[in-house]
C-alpha cells in the first residue's frame, strides 16, 4: 500500500529544497549585479570627477555672483523674491566611502538570513509606493530574508509572495461612508480582523508599514495588534496623513492645525474626500491615541521636510530615518537625437514642431493648480515664442482650456517616451506647491536635464548648486530669472554631466541598500 503521507512529506521536503536553491540563485544573481553597478558607478566617477571639479573651479573662479540672489533683478516685486539655490545638500559620497558602505551593507543583510519581514501598503507593484514596497521585497528576499507583501487594492506581481486584505466590495464601501461620515480609516474591520489573524500565524520579525490610508485597512484593529505585538515595526511615511485628522497634505494652503488638533478642516473635499460631516477633530484625537505609545518602532521619511514635520507633531516622540527615495538608471538616462525614424527624440520634435525652440518641461499625474498647472499659465505668458513648454499627464478637459504657448499631452505609460521627453527638454520646471520628495526631479536628472524646482515641501532636496535652482513659491518672476540663469551659464554649471553625477546618487540599489543598513541593520 501507498504511503500517502509519507509521500506528502518527501513532496514538501523536494519543495522547500526547491525554494531554497532558488532563494539562493536570487541572491547570487542579485549580489553579482550590485557589484556590476558599483563598478559601473566607480567608472563613471573618475571620468565624470576631473570634468567637474575643473567646471567648479571656473564657475567659483568667474562667475561668484551668480549664486547671489542679488545679482538677479525682479523688478522691484518684494512680494516674488528669487531666493538663489537649494538648501543644502550633503555633498557627493567618496568611493571609498561608496565601496565601504555598499560591501557593510550587503555583509549585514547575510547575517539576517530566514528572518521574517511583512510589509504593508495600498498596493502592491503599482504607483511610486508600491513599486518601491516590491523592489524592497525583492532586496531583502535576495539577501535571504523571507518576505511577504500585504495589500489592499489591485493586483500584486506574480513573482511576489503576497496577501490581499479584504475585496474590492470593502475597499468601496469603506469609500463610501468615508465620504459620508469623514471616518476613513475605521471601516473594513472584519477585512482587517482576517488580516491579523494571518499575521499571527505568519509570525514576523519585523512589520513595515507604508501607506495605510486607501480604504482597506481598520486602524483600531491593526493598532491594537501593533501595540502589543513585541514586533520590530518600520512606518515609512510617504505623505502628511498620519499625523493630520482628514488630509494628506496641507502645505497649499498654508494650514498648521495639524501641531495641536484638527478641527473644522478646509479640505474635505480632497483625499480623502468627503461630502459629509467634518470629523476631522475626533479623527486627530482617535489617531494620536493609536498611533502614540508603541515600543520599537521607527519612522522612516523619503526627505528632510517630512521629517521636520514629523517632529512637530503627535509622532515627535519616535526616531526618524531619512531615506529618500531612489529610481531606476537603466529606464531613467540620457536618450540622444539621431536623425532617424526610430530616434523618439526626432520624432517628437518633429511630431510637436520644436525646431529651434528652447523647451520646457513638466510632468505630473495628475495635474492640479497643487501641482503647478496654473503657474504654467501664468509663466507662458511671461515668455517669448522662441520657448515652447511641454506638459505631460493632463486630461482632455485639461488639454481643451491650454492657452497659447503650452503644448498639452496625456499621460503616457512607456519610461522610453518619457525618458526621452525629459532628455530633448533644456530645463525640467517643477512648479508644484506641494510635494513630499517629487521623483519626476530625479527622472529628469537621470536624463541629463537641470531641475528649476518651487521650494515647496521636498522637492528641492534633490537638486544642488550644479545641477538646478529653487526658488520660492509663487514667484513667476523667479522661475523666469532661474530659467535665464541657466541657459546664460556658458556651461560652466548645470551641465548633463552634473545632473547624471547628482542623479547617480538616487539609484534604486544604492537607496535599498541604505534601506538596510540605516533602518534594518539598526533595529
Amino acid at each position: 500500500m501507498i504511503d500517502v503521507r509519507k509521500e506528502y512529506d518527501q513532496d514538501l521536503l523536494d519543495a522547500r529544497i526547491l525554494m531554497e536553491q532558488q532563494e539562493e540563485q536570487r541572491r547570487q544573481e542579485y549580489l553579482a549585479r550590485q557589484e556590476e553597478l558599483k563598478q559601473e558607478y566607480l567608472r563613471q566617477q573618475d571620468i565624470q570627477g576631473e570634468i567637474i571639479r575643473e567646471n567648479a573651479r571656473q564657475f567659483v573662479s568667474e562667475m561668484p555672483s551668480m549664486h547671489d540672489a542679488s545679482a538677479i533683478s525682479l523688478n522691484g516685486n518684494m512680494d516674488n523674491i528669487y531666493a538663489g539655490n537649494a538648501i543644502p545638500v550633503q555633498p557627493i559620497v567618496p568611493r571609498e566611502v561608496i565601496d565601504s558602505r555598499m560591501s557593510h551593507a550587503a555583509t549585514a543583510m547575510n547575517g539576517f538570513a530566514g528572518r521574517k519581514v511583512l510589509l504593508i501598503n495600498t498596493v502592491c507593484g503599482t504607483g511610486s509606493v508600491g513599486r518601491l514596497v516590491v523592489g524592497l521585497y525583492h532586496t531583502l528576499t535576495a539577501a535571504g530574508y523571507e518576505c511577504l507583501v500585504a495589500y489592499g487594492r489591485g493586483e500584486a506581481p506574480s513573482d511576489v509572495r503576497a496577501y490581499r486584505i479584504g475585496t474590492d466590495m470593502d475597499v468601496y464601501v469603506h469609500g463610501a461612508m468615508s465620504r459620508l461620515f469623514d471616518r476613513h480609516g475605521f471601516y473594513s474591520r472584519r477585512a482587517t480582523m482576517d488580516f491579523i489573524d494571518m499575521v499571527q500565524e505568519y509570525d514576523p520579525d519585523i512589520i513595515h508599514l507604508h501607506n495605510i490610508h486607501g480604504y482597506y485597512l481598520n486602524l483600531d484593529v491593526l493598532f491594537e495588534y501593533l501595540q502589543t505585538c513585541g514586533k520590530k515595526i518600520i512606518w515609512t511615511l510617504h505623505d502628511c496623513w498620519a499625523f493630520t485628522g482628514h488630509c494628506s497634505h496641507f502645505e497649499y494652503i498654508g494650514c498648521t492645525k495639524w501641531m495641536n488638533g484638527c478641527y473644522k478642516c478646509e479640505q474635505l473635499r480632497e483625499y480623502p474626500r468627503s461630502f459629509g460631516t467634518d470629523s476631522s477633530a475626533g479623527n486627530y484625537e482617535d489617531k494620536k491615541q493609536l498611533f502614540t505609545g508603541i515600543d520599537n518602532l521607527t519612522l522612516v521619511t523619503p526627505s528632510r521636510w517630512l521629517k521636520e514635520k514629523v517632529e512637530q507633531s503627535f509622532l515627535k516622540e519616535y526616531p526618524v530615518v531619512v531615506v529618500p527615495t531612489g529610481i531606476d538608471l537603466a529606464q531613467f538616462y540620457p536618450h540622444d537625437e539621431n536623425v532617424s525614424e526610430d530616434n523618439l527624440v526626432f520624432n517628437i520634435k518633429n511630431e510637436l514642431g520644436l525646431r529651434n525652440k528652447i523647451i520646457l518641461l513638466g510632468v505630473a499625474n495628475p495635474w492640479r493648480d497643487r501641482k503647478g498647472l496654473a503657474q504654467f499659465d501664468m509663466l507662458s505668458k511671461t515668455l517669448t515664442d522662441r520657448y515652447a513648454i511641454i506638459l505631460v499627464g493632463l486630461n482632455d478637459k485639461q488639454m481643451d482650456g491650454l492657452k497659447g504657448g503650452i503644448i498639452g499631452l496625456k499621460k503616457t505609460d512607456s519610461t522610453e517616451e518619457l525618458a526621452a521627453l525629459y532628455s530633448m527638454a533644456d530645463i525640467y520646471i517643477n512648479l508644484t506647491l506641494e510635494d513630499t520628495f517629487p521623483t519626476t526631479n530625479l527622472e529628469a536628472l537621470a536624463c541629463g536635464t537641470p531641475v528649476i524646482t518651487y521650494k515647496a515641501g521636498g522637492s528641492p532636496e534633490s537638486i544642488d548648486e550644479t545641477c538646478g535652482e529653487a526658488v520660492e513659491r509663487n514667484s513667476i518672476q523667479g522661475i523666469v530669472a532661474a530659467i535665464d540663469k541657466i541657459l546664460d551659464s556658458g556651461g560652466q554649471c548645470y551641465t548633463r554631466e552634473m545632473c547624471l553625477r547628482r542623479a547617480q546618487l538616487y539609484s534604486k540599489e544604492y537607496r535599498f541598500l541604505e534601506y538596510i543598513q540605516n533602518v534594518y541593520e539598526a533595529l
